[in-house]
């Protein structure tokens, strides 16, 4: 998945407001602009990469097939034409940042935390696994439920002016399937066309309906059979993730808006997990053939990781009907979605859902 994480401009921003408003998070933010600024220094123009000789072949393979699909972006989804994605760094670790996610035991809402400029979001990002770790121990004394996630991706939502600003390519997505590269650069893309302060679900439900969208298109048009094939197979699992988790992500819900006490809430949870990971077990055996790329997030199962879930897909559905209103024409269709993202939250929902 793509990143949640905006810290970079959240870290720029709200480092100077910290500073002259006496925030006691201080430290916080000192760790966001270094992690990010280290993070920009060690990108450079993919140009550079092509030509250095030390470079692997495979790795100039696939920058030059990022640079064709960020040309598409342009040309054909109508996402900005500025410097993002055009340079590549190396980040020699397994995530660009790690999000830490919090709910507590009878709930799926996330906590959040509010920020200058992005407003409040439903979880805190770290560029160091260790503080993100630290942070999550200090949550789950508070009786929190909590999740640890690495992303391989975030946007700075293109307000940072100058090229060495702009969002690079990273070694922690470079690899993926070319379906799910291309999906990924879009959505982040996506999140430069417009931003709603403070609704993570809009601004990700958003983005993910770009990169469906244009995913789709570019698989299509411009990819092998090949590519088609190998992420038909990593789609075909992702889908089932999804169906499998919003089925139990809905029994839970139920079950703590449900009148009945805590404690039978508690020992109804339970069973749910349960049933959960007995599920997933037949599906990877089964369907899938014993492949165990979720096996983590099934594993650590709880509040949290099924709230992170909703901000991604909870209003695409809405989103794709607004895209086919507006004609499937890309200009129209982000016009619409930058005018209800000034709207207020509730006003918001309505218009999007109602297609006012």
């Amino acid at each position: 998945m793509a990143g949640l994480g905006i810290v970079g401009t959240l870290a720029l921003a709200a480092g100077t407001v910290c500073l002259t408003a006496g925030c006691s998070t201080l430290g916080y933010y000192a760790h966001s602009v270094g992690g990010h600024l280290d993070l920009l220094r060690s990108a450079k123009p993919v140009p550079e990469w092509l030509s250095d000789e030390e470079a692997k072949p495979e790795l100039k393979e696939r920058l030059a097939l990022t640079q064709r699909i960020r040309d598409y972006a342009v040309t054909e989804l109508k996402l900005p034409d500025n410097a993002s994605y055009r340079r590549y760094a190396d980040l020699h670790r397994p995530a660009a940042v790690w999000n830490v996610v919090a709910a507590r035991e009878l709930s799926l809402t996330l906590k959040t935390w509010c920020f200058p400029v992005v407003g409040c979001v439903g979880y805190r990002g770290y560029f160091d696994r260790q503080r993100a770790d630290a942070f999550a121990e200090e949550l789950r004394a508070e009786k929190l439920e909590v999740s640890v996630y690495g992303v391989p991706a975030y946007s700075t939502l293109g307000t940072l002016p100058g090229d060495f600003f702009s969002d690079p390519l990273l070694s922690t997505f470079i690899h993926y399937p070319e379906g799910e590269l291309a999906r990924l650069i879009f959505h982040e893309l996506a999140h430069q066309v417009a931003y709603a302060a403070g609704d993570t679900e809009f601004n990700e439900s958003f983005a993910t309906a770009v990169e469906r969208i244009g995913g789709t298109r570019w698989l299509e048009q411009k990819s092998t059979a090949q590519a088609r094939q190998e992420y038909a197979e990593y789609d075909a699992r992702r889908q089932d993730f999804r169906v499998i988790t919003q089925k139990y992500r809905d029994k839970l819900d139920a079950l703590y808006k449900s009148s009945t006490t805590d404690d039978e809430k508690r020992a109804r949870k339970a069973a749910i997990m349960v049933e959960l990971r007995d599920e997933y077990a037949a599906m990877k055996a089964q369907r899938w053939g014993g492949f165990s790329g979720y096996d983590g997030w099934f594993s650590r199962a709880n509040n949290a990781a099924f709230g992170v879930l909703a901000a991604y897909n909870e209003l695409v559905p809405d989103f794709e009907r607004l895209f086919e209103r507006e004609g499937r024409d890309f200009p129209r269709f982000y016009a619409e979605v930058k005018r209800l993202a000034k709207l207020p939250k509730n006003e918001r929902r309505a218009a999007l859902r109602q297609g006012d």
